[in-house]
Parts: C-alpha cells; sequence; structure tokens
C-alpha cells in the first residue's frame, strides 16, 4: 500500500515538470529578435522566339467548293513555311471550322444561306527572329489572308526566373546588412525565406493588318524590343 501511494503522487510531479518546461521553450521562442525584409530581382533579354497565328478564309457558293479552295490555299502556305526553314514540328493547326453564311434582305423575313466559309487557322514558330520579317511575306504571299497575332517569348524562362530568385535574393541580404550596421546589431542565421511571386515573361503581342492590304507592301518591319521578368522573395533573419 505504501508503493501504490508513492507512485499515486510521482505522476502528477512529472507532467506539472513537463508543462514547465513546455512553456519556457515556447516563451523564450517567441521572444527572439528577427528582421524581415521583402526584396525582388529583375532580369531582363531580348526574346528569342516568335509565335505566329495565321491562316486562311476562303468562301464558295457550297461548303465542298469552299474546302476546296482553303485546301489549296493552305496547303500552299504550310509548303512555303516549310520552304522558309519553318520546321513541320513548329507548324500546328489550331483552328478549323466550316460555317454557312447568312443573308437576310428584310427586317422580318428569315435568313438564308448563300454560302459557306472555310477557316484553317495555324500557330507558326519561328526560332530565329532575324527571318520573321522574311516570313511574314512569304506566308501572305503564298496565300494566306489572316495574321490574327505575334507574340514574343524566351525558350528558357526558367533560366531566367533563376537569375531573377537569385537576384533577388542578393539584394535582400545586402539590405539586411545595411539596417543590421545602421541598427548596430549583427545578422544571424536566416529563419525563412519565402517566395512572394514572379512574373514570368509574358509575350509580347503585335496585331498585324489584313493580308490584302500587306500584299503589295515592304518586307514587313518588326521589332522584338526586350522581355523581363521579376521574383519577389520575404526573409526573416535572428538577429544577434
Amino acid at each position: 500500500m505504501v508503493l501504490y501511494r508513492s507512485l499515486r503522487f510521482v505522476v502528477p510531479t512529472v507532467v506539472a515538470l513537463a508543462l514547465v518546461l513546455s512553456s519556457t521553450v515556447t516563451h523564450a521562442s517567441e521572444n527572439k529578435r528577427t528582421l524581415s525584409l521583402a526584396a525582388s530581382g529583375t532580369v531582363k533579354a531580348a526574346p528569342d522566339m516568335v509565335s505566329i497565328s495565321t491562316g486562311a478564309t476562303s468562301e464558295g457558293q457550297t461548303a465542298r467548293d469552299a474546302l476546296s479552295k482553303n485546301t489549296s490555299a493552305m496547303t500552299q502556305v504550310v509548303d512555303a513555311l516549310k520552304a522558309a526553314g519553318i520546321e513541320p514540328k513548329d507548324i500546328q493547326t489550331t483552328n478549323f471550322s466550316v460555317s454557312p453564311i447568312y443573308e437576310r434582305k428584310k427586317q422580318n423575313e428569315a435568313a438564308f444561306i448563300t454560302g459557306y466559309r472555310v477557316n484553317n487557322s495555324v500557330n507558326i514558330t519561328v526560332r530565329d527572329i532575324k527571318k520573321l520579317g522574311d516570313v511574314l511575306d512569304k506566308t501572305v504571299e503564298a496565300g494566306a489572308n489572316t495574321i490574327d497575332s505575334i507574340q514574343f517569348g524566351i525558350v528558357d524562362s526558367e533560366k531566367m526566373k533563376d537569375e531573377a530568385r537569385k537576384l533577388a535574393m542578393q539584394n535582400a541580404i545586402d539590405n539586411a546588412k545595411l539596417y543590421a550596421e545602421a541598427a548596430g546589431v549583427e545578422l544571424g542565421p536566416v529563419i525563412k525565406i519565402t517566395e512572394t511571386g514572379s512574373q514570368i515573361p509574358r509575350p509580347l503581342q503585335a496585331r498585324i493588318a489584313s493580308a490584302p492590304m500587306m500584299a503589295e507592301a515592304a518586307p514587313v518591319p518588326v521589332e522584338g524590343g526586350t522581355m523581363s521578368i521579376e521574383a519577389k522573395v520575404q526573409v526573416i533573419w535572428e538577429l544577434r
């Protein structure tokens, strides 16, 4: 009976001691002096690729007639692109549609079909921007009558993003050293690093005039400019 009573009193004592230690450690951690800073890094580069959305729209009295005209035009366009050095893997069909053309002579009368329209669009990737003007010229000459957009981009955008991250972190470190020196304290180890956001290179878009207006024009002048990517970080240091 004596042993049993002794054990009953020891257990609550150990539990109480554990609670006291836990409370002490948590309190000490919350009282650490820290420095928190946000920084960003931006890297710029010239685009090294361009994506073109182009195609042909054809009309005919019947769907077969419109399709035949469109097939002939697009075959010539694709052949011209390949002759200009565009690889087959960089030519991708993005849209194909056949739709009736309606006409209504009077407002209250029902519309009736007067013909059919066929549209075939492809997306082209040009990996040598210097050839862009020549590719556009040959595309129009071959029979393309719609060029919807041009988008400049960078092939290895992930490499740019990593460089921006390194620059953001270095900026954070430089600023932290400056603040620590001004405050008369010493930087301790990094407690936490958080990437608060990054901006990938957004394709630069350009709207192109319709093909018939360009057919007799001089070679198309196109400027790629520069693109940029930004990374942002939030860093927390312990202060000594």
